[in-house]
């Protein structure tokens, strides 16, 4: 298919409303989208919402690089059109834009063809390194988007880019002459997933990014003498979220702005935060193909077979009554591991404890450890699977979030879905999710301590089942559904294009 023959999209969702009485094609700029390529929670969440967008009456697209792992999920693709050639600093180089031959319902989801750039074995990096050209392999991805927006969409747009990876492309669109004519009223939303990676790199690849030398000041894009990518599109964005309300509180502060809070500060209305959702069909324990048995808040005698499947699957002895704790995501600092692998509890409890997901090798490592030391009370898996990523949500009764920070976290809304109560730390989206002591159990102070404390409250209330089944069942009561998280980024969308309209 052309692209003068792709269909004229329709402008008429009731979700947002331009000043001329339509509404934009909602585009969103990603380098990560379910289950074409998925590191984190960043490839569903920009899913979920894009999801429920069309859902609403919206029409969605969605650009997103086409790595080696796209043609996993989707190995037959048509091209949109002809190949471009797009300029960036002293190179040009061709970009190729594909569909699905058979897309599903949905947002139309665009793959970006840069083979130099993206024709890899991983997304970011290998062996634990992240790639050295980075920097120009996104900055490439966001410049190419740009020019393919309008041979690919008819009539107006607005751009929604998501974290780093796409922050220039808001920069792109306020600087460069020709892209600053065309784009002059587009509205522009950042979703700021997780702040803690933010594009860092010398200054030195200023002419590679095609960055002009204008912008490279404190104001925008310097940074302690280096490229910032994030605080490029967090200074050029008409309107910037974040992943929770609280986290929108916390970016704003010297100790969780990753030093970046004056400009969250700077933002003033124009920065909020919105809860991710989840998508509530998919984590249903009641409908669930990938669990054990099936159960509902109603009835939740099945759990505990899958509670026996997940220890089985673990290779833990098959206890009903011994309490099990589970644990899934990125084996990094930021999920607290140092918490637990200093926790007194974990090392001597007679509980038994999941871990499952891959991360920083020392964390791996300490892990198995734990493992060897304790077989029948800790099993690891680093493979991580959707398959068994449900299978832990339904078989364990706790689940443990620690984290240093959270800016929304989506495992502690699934694990309430299943009745299983998490145990976390009172930071960004977990705080504003669980409520202690009703469908989980909080704590402050990021110590071993702490966590401990926690787990010990939450013990004592699973040794008293008449006690326990009301949480169970208020944790499985929940509503995280896309709904209410849509309906606040409609009002963002809003107030995004009624800034761009005060640009006419």
């Amino acid at each position: 298919m052309t692209a003068a023959a792709m269909p004229t999209p329709s402008f008429g969702s009731p979700l947002i409303r331009a000043p001329e009485g339509g509404a934009p094609t909602i585009v969103h700029l990603t380098s990560e989208y379910s289950p074409f390529a998925r590191t984190g929670g960043l490839a569903e969440a920009v899913m979920g919402l894009a999801n429920y967008q069309v859902k609403g009456g919206a029409n969605v697209v969605v650009f997103v690089p086409l790595y080696r792992s796209v043609r996993d999920h989707a190995p037959d693709l048509a091209p949109l059109g002809r190949p471009i050639q797009v300029e960036l600093g002293f190179r040009s180089e061709e970009v190729r834009f594909f569909r699905e031959v058979q897309p599903p319902t949905g947002p139309k989801v665009v793959f970006v063809d840069i083979p130099s750039a993206f024709s890899r074995a991983g997304l970011y990096g290998e062996g634990g390194r992240d790639y050295a050209d980075n920097a120009r392999r996104f900055a490439m991805f966001s410049r190419a988007v740009l020019d393919g927006i309008p041979r690919l969409i008819a009539g107006p747009v607005l751009v929604h880019g998501h974290d780093w990876h796409t922050s220039l492309a808001l920069m792109y669109m306020r600087t460069y002459g020709g892209l600053r004519e065309r784009y002059a009223t587009t509205p522009t939303v950042l979703s700021v997933h997780n702040a803690g990676y933010q594009g860092h790199f010398p200054a030195s690849m200023l002419n590679d990014c095609g960055i002009p030398p204008e912008v490279y000041n404190f104001r925008h894009l310097e940074w302690y003498d280096r490229i910032n990518f994030l605080k490029g599109g967090l200074t050029f964005a008409d309107m910037v979220v974040t992943v929770s309300p609280t986290h929108a509180q916390e970016l704003r502060t010297p100790g969780g702005g990753f030093g970046l809070q004056e400009v969250f500060q700077w933002l003033g209305s124009r920065f909020t935060g919105v809860t991710n959702g989840i998508d509530q069909v998919l984590w249903n324990p009641a409908t669930d193909a990938q669990i054990t048995s099936n159960y509902t808040r109603a009835d939740t005698s099945n759990k505990i077979k899958c509670k026996s499947a997940l220890q089985r699957s673990f290779g833990l002895p098959q206890r009903k009554r011994t309490p099990l704790f589970g644990l899934t995501g990125r084996m990094v600092i930021q999920k607290g591991l140092d918490l637990i692998l200093n926790s007194q509890l974990i090392w001597n409890l007679d509980a038994q404890f999941v871990f499952l997901g891959a991360g920083e090798a020392k964390y791996e490592r300490a892990l198995l450890a734990l493992a060897r030391a304790r077989p029948e009370h800790v099993g690891v898996q680093l493979d991580f699977t959707d398959r068994l990523e449900h299978r832990l949500m339904a078989g364990a009764d706790m689940f443990l979030m620690p984290s240093q920070y959270e800016p929304c976290g989506l495992t502690q809304m699934r694990a309430q879905r299943y009745g299983s109560l998490p145990i976390g730390r009172r930071v960004g989206g977990i705080a504003d999710t669980v409520q202690d002591d009703i469908t989980g159990f909080l704590f402050d102070e990021f110590q071993p301590a702490a966590l401990d404390r926690a787990i010990s409250r939450a013990l004592a209330r699973f040794a008293d089942r008449s006690a326990w089944a009301p949480r169970m069942s208020a944790a499985m009561k929940q509503d995280f559904g896309w709904e209410r998280s849509a309906e606040r980024y409609a009002q963002v969308y809003q107030r995004a294009i009624e800034i761009a309209d005060s640009r006419r």
